[in-house]
């Protein structure tokens, strides 16, 4: 029996469910639908998959292997049904309680979609300056069943409300260089003070989103957070994509540059454009700062960044992480240190300069959280 290319699928069918257009299989010969599934799982991309199985136009796909995919999509769109439901309530509540927050990342991004619906959600993040901050941890501590231990450096606290996770956040820092956090400070403080943001009507209620071009930066940051940190996975890289397409003419292109030189990451900037290009057939006109040359150039990295996105899975979601439950203290901080080394290691083949620069920090955060018992 051949062995089927379901990574090949896996990319034909993402890009064909991203981008709404048309594609063939049959190219592929015999098709696992089951590890697609499975890859589509790890990535947090199922809906998306669903989506571009309706574009296949050169084959019928076969009923009993399209159950799984619709069955587990439908679950999807019911959930963030649900979830918007309650940001609504929970908007109301806020505002009640004279409580300004901007939502970002999750929901708001989401649509930036075709199927907004499809795109699997998390948990609810907001935005808030230091006044409003402290007003929501009251509002909310009321009404909450559990409260995480809150990080009071970085301003961030969880609150478990119902079946939903509700992450208050004072500051969006990455925690990879103390030069980026202070600019993503600034660039929170400016959306606040200056009103720069967009709304989206979720069920008549105006929920507030940072402005086009503060939210670029602010989940390209969060995307980079979390490949130096954990692992991304490509729903990150997919919400990147849908805003730069959804806002490509209103895009301030010159600002966008002289923020990204700010904090020193046009590398990781064209290498992360150049694989939505490649890999996610994002349309090269609405990738700014990117130049053919550079996809030339970038190529090795593109293919590297592609195979630690498959092997860790969004949000580190194919790590082992079973020694938490079964191990000692020491022995899971020394397993995490070690994995740890080995990521610095692989980052160093494709960013070997900002590795160099971020490592650092990362770890002094690691060993701050180890003191804390987190």
């Amino acid at each position: 029996m051949r062995h089927s290319n379901y990574i090949g699928v896996f990319y034909t069918l993402l890009q064909a469910g991203l981008w709404e257009k048309d594609v063939q299989l049959l190219q592929y010969g015999w098709v696992d639908y089951k590890k697609v599934m499975q890859l589509a799982e790890e990535q947090s991309v199922v809906g998306l998959v669903t989506a571009g199985l309706e574009h296949v136009i050169d084959t019928k796909i076969p009923h009993d292997k399209l159950i799984p995919f619709i069955g587990r999509t439908l679950q999807i769109e019911q959930r963030n049904k649900a979830m918007n439901e309650f940001i609504a309530k929970l908007i109301n509540l806020l505002n009640e309680n004279g409580v300004k927050a901007l939502l970002v990342k999750g929901q708001g991004v989401a649509q930036c979609y075709d199927r907004p619906l499809w795109r699997a959600c998390g948990d609810v993040d907001l935005l808030l300056d230091d006044e409003n901050y402290q007003k929501a941890k009251e509002s909310l501590s009321k009404i909450a069943t559990n409260i995480e231990q809150e990080n009071i450096i970085d301003k961030h606290c969880g609150f478990v409300i119902g079946k939903w996770i509700v992450e208050l956040h004072g500051t969006l820092h990455c925690g990879l260089y103390k030069r980026i956090d202070k600019f993503l400070d600034k660039l929170a403080e400016m959306t606040f003070t200056e009103n720069k943001v967009r709304c989206w009507n979720n069920d008549k209620v105006e929920v507030e989103i940072p402005c086009p071009d503060n939210d670029i930066i602010f989940i390209f940051t969060h995307i980079l957070q979390h490949f130096y940190k954990e692992g991304v996975g490509l729903r990150q890289i997919c919400d990147w994509c849908r805003l730069l397409w959804t806002y490509r003419d209103s895009i301030n292109k010159e600002l966008l540059e002289k923020r990204i030189r700010k904090m020193g990451l046009m590398s990781e900037w064209k290498a992360f454009a150049a694989f939505a290009i490649d890999y996610l057939g994002m349309p090269v006109e609405a990738t700014p700062l990117l130049n053919n040359k550079d996809c030339v150039k970038f190529n090795k990295k593109v293919k590297r960044i592609n195979d630690f996105i498959l092997e860790v899975g969004n949000m580190g979601h194919n790590r082992d992480m079973s020694y938490f439950d079964s191990k000692s203290y020491l022995t899971r901080k020394f397993l995490s240190f070690k994995r740890r080394i080995k990521d610095i290691i692989n980052h160093t083949s494709i960013f070997p300069l900002a590795t160099l620069k971020f490592t650092p920090t990362i770890m002094f955060n690691g060993i701050v959280s180890a003191i804390r018992g987190e």
